[in-house]
């Protein structure tokens, strides 16, 4: 995600920070210090990063679940409006799916336990027109965060853990695709609710969810649309072959004559011998318009790790290795390795709309 940055890596997972994280820290700090003053501020903003540490738990607990089921977890991101965890891949197994989705509000209710048993909070649903308020009893306060956690994420509005509960429920009775266009449409109507709530009591985060949870299911209504498809295709049903290549030691100023005249995006790089040496990109390409860079070799800005498959690899595998690495395209070699095509992002497009009709 753009404008996000890394504070760490845990068990193979980067934790990163969207900068608008920041922006609401320091939103947080000033409405408090011109209420409550010095103190309150430092209270408030200590309260919200102890909010997002719960967060950060509670997606560790869906990527720790979705590990024990060969998933893995490559980022997770902070926003204001919580976090993010991006997995690999979502388990097509129902019960696999629940189990990761409850983890996460399972973590959650540890820590009320912990907040409760141990530390003696008290959870006051009284609290929660007050939840800003510094003075009120710091632990009290983030146990009902926690609480509000479990429940407002087992919400069924998809892709919330409550939603993805629901669509593994419901593939449990009918096609996958069928669950998840359900899941979705519910998600947008329960989305639609918090949008009318949001604007009506003047609560524009409640807004900023509603407008999430919208897109974010359409999203992934679409994405299972593409992956029920790519169960029954191959790599060679959307591979590439009419192409332009370059030579690794071709100038940017050829491959600037290759971008005016063809409407191609990516140019394999090929070795003499043919072998796929990395893809050059039509963006990075023109991010170098200055003179000063013509005479540049293309393999200083081509990008070398590309995935390969082969002709009759499964649709479902190509998608996987477009998802997990910084390669535009993934090559499509025949059974010596040799390089005969390949498959971007655009082409899986349009071969998902034909293979609707």
């Amino acid at each position: 995600m753009r404008w996000s940055y890394s504070i760490g890596k845990i068990r193979g997972t980067e934790l990163k920070v969207h900068i608008t994280f920041f922006l609401l820290l320091i939103w947080i700090a000033l409405g408090a210090y011109s209420t409550q003053g010095a103190q309150g501020a430092m209270v408030s903003v200590l309260f919200i990063l102890a909010v997002f540490a719960c967060v950060v738990l509670h997606e560790f607990g869906h990527a720790t679940m979705a590990a024990r089921f060969g998933v893995k977890t490559p980022d997770i991101t902070l926003l204001p409006i919580g976090g993010l965890a991006r997995l690999e891949r979502i388990p097509e197994n129902p019960r696999q799916e629940i189990l990761i989705a409850l983890a996460g509000p399972a973590v959650n209710v540890v820590i009320w336990l912990v907040l409760t048993g141990v530390l003696g909070a008290v959870t006051r649903f009284g609290d929660l027109q007050t939840l800003e308020n510094a003075s009120q009893d710091f632990w009290g306060r983030l146990a009902l965060v926690n609480f509000l956690l479990v429940a407002f994420n087992l919400i069924p509005a998809f892709p919330m853990d409550g939603g993805r509960v629901f669509r593994a429920t419901l593939s449990l009775f009918m096609d996958r695709i069928k669950a998840t266009e359900l899941a979705a449409r519910t998600g947008q109507i329960i989305a639609f609710l918090f949008a009318f709530w949001g604007l009506t009591g003047g609560n524009p985060v409640l807004v900023l969810i509603a407008v999430f949870i919208f897109f974010a299911a359409g999203a992934e209504s679409s994405d299972a649309v593409t992956r029920g498809l790519a169960h029954s295709a191959k790599a060679r049903d959307a591979v590439i072959t009419t192409f332009q290549t370059l030579s690794p030691d071709a100038t940017l100023e050829t491959a600037a004559q290759m971008i005016l005249h063809s409407s191609q995006s990516e140019f394999p790089v090929l070795a003499p011998d043919g072998r796929l040496l990395g893809v050059l990109t039509r963006a990075s390409v023109l991010a170098r318009p200055h003179a000063e860079h013509r005479d540049e070799p293309v393999s200083k800005l081509m990008i070398a790790e590309v995935p390969g498959v082969r002709l009759d690899t499964g649709m479902d595998v190509v998608l996987d290795a477009l998802a997990a690495g910084p390669a535009p395209i993934v090559a499509v070699l025949d059974r010596s390795g040799r390089f005969i095509g390949f498959i971007n992002r655009e082409n899986i497009g349009e071969w998902m709309i034909l293979a609707r009709r």
